[in-house]
């Protein structure tokens, strides 16, 4: 039996959603544990969803090696989880 247990809010695949970043639609598949989180992020942040997504867009496009969008949502999620 496994010491860990599994989330409160349980397993689930990613889901996409379109979000407009600057000015063109764009869809973005997260698990909905990242979206809860992301959508959390942006009420504490005092933005709409979409607005800190095109936040963290161009921290991502100024990065050594861009990842994927997806990918620069969950890394910027976790590290704020970690601060």
């Amino acid at each position: 039996m496994p010491d860990v247990a599994a989330p409160s809010c349980g397993f689930a695949g990613p889901v996409k959603r379109s979000i407009t970043i600057a000015g063109h639609q764009t869809s973005i598949s997260l698990e909905p544990v990242f979206w809860r989180a992301l959508e959390g992020a942006a009420a504490a942040h005092a933005l709409p969803l979409s607005a800190l997504v095109a936040q963290i867009d161009v921290l991502r496009i100024a990065a050594d090696a861009p990842p994927n969008l997806a990918s620069a949502l969950r890394s910027w999620l976790f590290a704020q989880a970690l601060t």
